[in-house]
């Protein structure tokens, strides 16, 4: 990059500002937005001039190897990009490797706080990109269209598995009854099928164990006095895979699991409270920060959440998930950690500063 050049406060001398590779970065990437999330990483490592070891989930090699594929073709000299696959055991040799001296990392929160440790422990540089349990709040004088369109795709598109997903929809008394009925009429709307079929809305769980994740906390949900109002059981379809109707419970409140911890599926909770005031706190109660979003016809209130709300991204009549590749991404908390990904952000943590002075004398 461009050197910078600052005044000395002493008489005769230079100073210039440069920015120099990392060095060597590891990435670790999930099994959802399997191109989009290793491709917003290996770019920038690569552009700032960086190496990179990419380690992708094991439940996603194909996409991996296209994308490497397609690196490998444009023309990027040999051993600048490496594509490794495993599990722990690859995961944990790039962590504790000398010779890496920077990790990004999206995943879950438990595997940040391991990253985190390890590169920590030998002061190397890491970035975490972690879970979400964000908030869309929907205030009396929403436009209701506008508000269930938002609510839907937040929570129930890509199958819900997104860590920008709105799972929790908190709803303020007197439009909560229309929009939970607006929501089920459109829910009954919704094509859940294979994602590749023209017309489907809503494609199967990645595995197994994420649809059982699903219905567990269904079942947790209902315990703990939760009112499953639509969807929520197992579908069968003609094509092979792990289908759920997305759910959308009611009655719950902001201490119930299903509002503290991350599901990761086609399930929305919805959270009654008074007035925007209750709201805004009720969006903030919570141990993540990536992105929150609001609808309402205020602009008072729409400039005071984008203003207070603890997270990262906030969104003002949009779906608290989808965003530009040229702005910064991340969240505050438990959500994330370290410098923000993607745009001009990404030099911060993919080049390290150098401050040199000259006598030029």
């Amino acid at each position: 990059m461009p050197a910078k050049k600052l005044p000395s406060v002493r008489p005769g001398l230079d100073v210039e500002i440069t920015r120099e590779p990392v060095g060597v970065v590891g990435i670790v990437t999930p099994w959802n937005f399997p191109i989009a999330i290793p491709a917003w990483k290996i770019a920038p490592a690569l552009c700032y001039g960086n190496t990179v070891v990419f380690k992708p989930a094991s439940l996603v090699p194909g996409c991996a190897w296209a994308l490497a594929d397609i690196i490998q073709r444009a023309g990027v000299p040999e051993g600048v990009f490496n594509l490794v696959m495993g599990g722990g055991t690859v995961g944990a040799c790039i962590l504790n490797h000398p010779d890496v001296s920077a990790v990004t990392f999206t995943g879950s929160v438990e595997t940040g706080r391991q990253v985190a440790a390890a590169c920590a422990g030998r002061m190397a540089k890491f970035q975490l990109e972690m879970g979400g349990k964000n908030p869309f709040v929907v205030l009396d004088d929403a436009d209701l269209d506008t508000a269930v369109e938002c609510a839907v795709n937040g929570a129930f598109f890509s199958t819900g598995q997104r860590c920008t997903a709105s799972s929790r929809l908190i709803v303020t008394e007197k439009i909560h009854d229309r929009f939970v009925d607006a929501m089920v009429a459109r829910m009954k709307s919704l094509v859940v099928d294979n994602a590749l079929k023209e017309g489907t809305h809503i494609g199967p769980a990645v595995d197994e164990s994420q649809l059982n994740q699903d219905l567990d906390y269904l079942s947790v949900a209902k315990d703990e006095g939760g009112n499953v109002v639509h969807g929520g059981e197992r579908l069968n379809r003609d094509t092979e895979g792990f289908y759920i109707a997305p759910a959308l419970v009611t009655e719950t409140t902001n201490d119930m699991r299903i509002n503290r911890e991350e599901v990761f599926g086609p399930v929305a909770s919805v959270v009654r409270v008074k007035d925007y005031d209750e709201a805004l706190v009720t969006a903030n109660d919570t141990a993540f920060g990536l992105s929150a979003g609001i609808a309402t016809g205020s602009l008072k209130h729409a400039s005071h959440f984008k203003r207070h709300s603890q997270a990262g991204m906030v969104m003002v009549n949009l779906p608290t998930a989808g965003v530009d590749y040229h702005v910064p991404f991340g969240g505050r908390k438990g959500s994330s950690y370290g410098p923000r990904e993607q745009g001009r952000y990404a030099a911060e943590f993919y080049t390290v500063v150098k401050t040199a002075y000259t006598n030029p004398a």
